[in-house]
Formats: C-alpha cells, sequence, structure tokens
C-alpha cells in the first residue's frame, strides 16, 4: 500500500478481492481494481453504486470547494450513463468547523443535487476530534436504471473510438494554482491559465451528455495516477489493448508549465473532470458535437484493438502507481519548498 493515496492493483487483489462478503447472485459488478462502479440487478433494473471520500478544501472557499466535492463523489456513477438519483452521506467533520462553514457546504450539495435531479436519503453528520481537512467523511452515490441503458464499465470493444475529454492534469494544476499560486516564480499569465482550469474539473455532466449522444460502449474517469492510470485500468477492465497517439491528446492552457515547474508528467497528475469514452465510430461524432455544445473539449486519441494493455506511439504504458501531485500539495500545504 502506498503512504498516500489509492491502493493499487496487487494490494487490492491479495487483500482486498478475495474478502467480499456474500456471494449473491444479483451482485452483476463488485469491486475490482480500476473499474468505477458496481452493480446490483434488481427487479428487471440495474441499480448502480460507488461510494468515495468528500473533500472539503477551506482556502477555494465553502461553496466552491462543495461543488468540486459533490462532482468527484457522483462522478464514478455517472460514468455508468445513468443519473445519478441517490446520495447517502457521511460527515467526520473537523472540530474547527463552524455552523456557518457546514451551512455553506450542505446547503451548496443540497443545491448541486436539485439540479442534478438527486435526493439524499441518508447520512451521518458529527464533529469529532481528530479529524481534519481535507478529508471530512465520504458518500455513496446510487443511479437506477434500464440494463439496456447503462453503459458497462468493461464494454469497450475492438473497433472503438478512444475519446478523451478536457485534458490531462487539468485537476492538479488548476487546484494547486489556485491555492498556492502566489507562492509560485510563473508569469501572471500562465497562471491565469492554471487557474481556469479547475472550472474544468467537473465531469459529471459531461459523462451524461456523451452516453445519451451515443453509442457509447465504456466510460472511466481520470483521478489519480491521472491519464496513464485511467488508460491501463480502461484496458484492463476490459480485457483490450488501448493505442493512443500522444499528439492527439488536447492539452489545455497552463497545464504543462505548471507541471514543468514541478517536475510533474502532466498525464500522472490527478485530472478529475476528464473522461475517457469508448464509441462505436458511428457515434463518434454524435459525442463529440455534443460534448462542443457544451463548451468542453475533447477529441479522438485512440483506438480500442484486440489485446491487452495501453500503448502510447506504439510504447506499452505502465501504471504509474503513485500520483507525486499529493506530494506537491502536501510540500505547499505544510509550508515547505
Amino acid at each position: 500500500m502506498p503512504d498516500s493515496g489509492k491502493v493499487d492493483g496487487r494490494f487490492f487483489d491479495r487483500h482486498i478481492y478475495p474478502h467480499l462478503g456474500a456471494s449473491r447472485a444479483e451482485v452483476r459488478v463488485g469491486p475490482r481494481h480500476g473499474v468505477d462502479f458496481g452493480v446490483v440487478d434488481v427487479d428487471g433494473r440495474s441499480l448502480v453504486v460507488a461510494t468515495d471520500p468528500i473533500s472539503i478544501v477551506p482556502d477555494l472557499g465553502f461553496e466552491r470547494a462543495a461543488r468540486f466535492a459533490f462532482d468527484v463523489v457522483c462522478a464514478d456513477v455517472a460514468v455508468s450513463g445513468l443519473p445519478p438519483a441517490y446520495l447517502s452521506v457521511n460527515f467526520t467533520l473537523p472540530p474547527e468547523m463552524t455552523d456557518a462553514e457546514f451551512a455553506a457546504v450542505w446547503e451548496t450539495i443540497d443545491e448541486e443535487a436539485r439540479d442534478l435531479g438527486a435526493s439524499v436519503v441518508a447520512g451521518h453528520t458529527a464533529r469529532y476530534a481528530g479529524c481534519s481537512y481535507p478529508w471530512v467523511g465520504g458518500a455513496t452515490v446510487m443511479a437506477v436504471g434500464d440494463p439496456e441503458e447503462m453503459v458497462s464499465p468493461d464494454g469497450a470493444r475492438p473497433g472503438d473510438d478512444l475519446l478523451f475529454t478536457t485534458g490531462p492534469g487539468v485537476e492538479a494544476v488548476g487546484l494547486l494554482t489556485t491555492l498556492f499560486g502566489d507562492e509560485m516564480d510563473l508569469p501572471a499569465s500562465t497562471l491565469d491559465d492554471a487557474r481556469e482550469r479547475f472550472g474544468e474539473a467537473r465531469g459529471v455532466r459531461d459523462a451524461l451528455t456523451a452516453a445519451a449522444a451515443g453509442p457509447v460502449t465504456a466510460m472511466h474517469d481520470v483521478t489519480e495516477g491521472g491519464l496513464a492510470a485511467a488508460l491501463c485500468e480502461f484496458a484492463g477492465s476490459a480485457g483490450v489493448r488501448i493505442d493512443v497517439e500522444r499528439e492527439a491528446v488536447p492539452m489545455r492552457p497552463g497545464v504543462e508549465p505548471v507541471c514543468t515547474y514541478h517536475d510533474l508528467d502532466p498525464w500522472r497528475a490527478t485530472s478529475s473532470g476528464s473522461l475517457l469514452v469508448a464509441v462505436d465510430p458511428a457515434g463518434t461524432e454524435a459525442v463529440l458535437d455534443a460534448l462542443a455544445d457544451r463548451g468542453t473539449t475533447a477529441a479522438v486519441v485512440g483506438r480500442v484493438d484486440e489485446g491487452e494493455g495501453a500503448f502510447v506511439d506504439g510504447s506499452r504504458l505502465d501504471h504509474p502507481r503513485v500520483d507525486r501531485s499529493w506530494d506537491v500539495y502536501a510540500d505547499y500545504a505544510g509550508g515547505t519548498d
């Protein structure tokens, strides 16, 4: 297990996968490393379920932090193509969080949930000694729909086009420069570009838009380990080979110079809000057009083929296992250079 961040596939397969409680026939998709959600069949419908931590960064402002947190916890369900419908939210709050600050977070989550058509159905809220920002709890998100309308996490097929939305590193770069840009010896124009990326780190509605425009065969959101990790996980979950052209991958303004400044690889830095989307070629233009109508950058970056593994310009891509952007964040937050 790494010192920080998600466990890797080896840890998961050794310690978690063999111990998943009782086996039940209605569990169609259970926990698997690199797979965003589980699926339970209930009376001919699919119940899609995912759980994620809630991260609140006070320096973003509590409303802005809550909008970002809400999108992150809903993204793993949204890539099923079914809209999030139910939330169970657990808050383990630090003692220093005031009632007014919590109210700002909760009222923002309520606003976002209403806009998405989702209801909070259960939860737990308390302050506990020893709890601290940014990790203040967790949430389980659920969607219910027709199994035929669900985008399977392992549905990518040889011959599919592979689309990538937004760009690599947008979350890491946007968050770091929004919080710590004044401490970076970079041109003001670069910092302005980079700070704008944080507003792009929201992929829930992009996922639902792509699925509706389809036919989409699989989606995966790009989180810890960045695009490199997501490509490896995407290929592994479907048992296919993915071939990507590096030059085809969109790079948003401000990302490369900020990553270079911090000795980060943009492809290996967390990028919530970015999506990998496998599409039947007959639907590729429709998906691209629908995303463009939302103002979302998207491009065909490769193709799904027979075989196994992820390849960039013909060379096999290894899973990064560790996301160094968290170390950079920790250095700034701890007051070190």
